[in-house]
């Protein structure tokens, strides 16, 4: 008994450590931070906050309220979002850490190389360490200077995540020029075909409800779009024997009236609301997450978030394994098709899933990349910056990277060994 008891004792300490540990949460911690409140304005309006949030080693570069707005008043949102992701950095730099930086220099990965819309390696940031306790950042691109400077700490929970305020955004070349089509123009019948969904794209086209996507797009819209092969796999139904009604539906079903890119997709708790949800708990989705891997549940069968087509707020685009069947439809065992019949099938049991691949992690931070080509020293950097913070949830941040799976190693060793005693 007495054993049992240590036992449970130890398993309840490590959860409720691994809890504290992993979990952080930027639009809480902004929030007691008003000079940053714009900033934290637009991580929730672009969704950014959602991809920040699952990440577990990360920096986040974070703008006042006077350089956010300066920002924000001349773009629109899906520029803002890919300026954002300049400056969520896929590594852990504390005031300390920033000082250390092997040869003064190191390109680091960031968030927006992570998206696909970084052409070469501008989704990388140059951070370089300058005389007189000054830090600079810049883009990793050639000729690129040090616009921007770090100014102070805002937040530490060692190792897991460190705000620390720059001076002004990061640019990288292009990242504020590129045009922005409004999701309305977008030709999604083409992206779809060349992504591998020409029959989904054809049923949107024929059924006419590629009008209603395009309607909804502009002020948010997430699509699930079965590649060619789901509609030839086991349990799909024979279209053909559906009325143009319930075609419609299905159609609907693959859709939300929601901008919802693949972070937010992650920390999804609650059921989601389709373009055929018509009443409570109908013809809703529900999603879980393992790791990188996101999965959506119809009630019949199961299908993964495979790819990204396009991600440009407010539409986001997903490839899924399988075609999602609502039960309001496919409740009872549905049809098969005829012979031949590209959606046929010869078994109306449920979809089998296929087991989904090992997901794709993104890059990982470039902790020993070459040092950067000599930068030009930013003319405003501020005088000698502060090497700790007041608000770092520890005492004397270390600039060795520990990462979560030793410490709480080493806490069930100390734990096991006082127990055994």
């Amino acid at each position: 008994m007495a054993a049992l008891q240590y036992s449970l004792l130890l398993s309840f300490t490590l959860s409720a450590l691994v809890s504290t540990v992993l979990a952080h949460n930027i639009t809480d911690i902004l929030s007691g931070f008003p000079e940053y409140s714009e900033f934290n304005k637009y991580l929730t309006q672009t969704k950014l906050a959602d991809e920040i949030n699952t990440r577990q080693t990360i920096t986040v570069l974070a703008l006042n309220n006077g350089a956010m707005s300066a920002l924000a008043a001349k773009h629109p949102l899906s520029v803002i979002k890919n300026a954002l992701s300049l400056l969520v950095v896929l590594d852990y730099f504390d005031p300390t850490k920033l000082h250390q930086i092997s040869k003064g220099t190191t390109l680091s990965t960031t968030l927006y190389q992570t998206t696909g819309n970084a052409p070469g390696n501008l989704g990388f940031v140059n951070i370089t360490d300058l005389q007189g306790g000054k830090v600079g950042f810049g883009s990793a691109a050639p000729g690129s200077k040090l616009e921007s400077s770090y100014t102070k700490s805002v937040k530490q929970v060692p190792y897991n995540i460190s705000i620390l305020e720059i001076s002004q955004p990061i640019i990288a070349p292009g990242i504020l020029t590129a045009p922005a089509p409004t999701p309305s123009s977008v030709n999604m019948t083409a992206l779809l075909e060349k992504a591998g969904c020409k029959t989904f794209a054809s049923l949107l086209q024929t059924s006419g409800v590629i009008k209603m996507y395009q309607s909804a797009a502009d002020k948010g819209l997430t699509i699930f779009a079965p590649n060619d092969e789901a509609f030839k796999a086991a349990g799909v139904p024979d279209l053909s024997k559906l009325t143009n009604a319930e075609v419609v539906s299905l159609l609907q079903y693959h859709a939300t009236a929601s901008y919802s890119p693949f972070g937010s997709l992650k920390t999804s708790k609650d059921p989601i609301s389709t373009l055929a949800s018509n009443g409570a708990g109908k013809f809703d989705l529900t999603v879980t997450s393992a790791g990188d891997s996101v999965t959506l549940h119809t009630g019949i069968g199961p299908s993964r978030v495979a790819e990204t087509i396009l991600d440009s707020t407010p539409l986001v685009i997903f490839t899924v394994d399988n075609v999602l069947l609502p039960v309001e439809l496919f409740g009872k065992a549905p049809s098969p098709a005829p012979a031949g019949e590209p959606v046929s099938a010869p078994s109306p049991s449920p979809i089998a899933s296929t087991p989904a691949p090992a997901s794709v992690e993104a890059p990982s931070p470039l902790a020993a990349s070459p040092p950067a080509p000599p930068m030009e020293t930013p003319g405003g950097a501020p005088a000698d910056a502060p090497f700790g913070s007041e608000n770092s949830t520890a005492d004397g941040n270390a600039a060795v990277h520990v990462s979560v799976p030793v410490q709480v190693t080493v806490f069930a060793a100390v734990i096991c060994s006082i127990l055994v005693s």
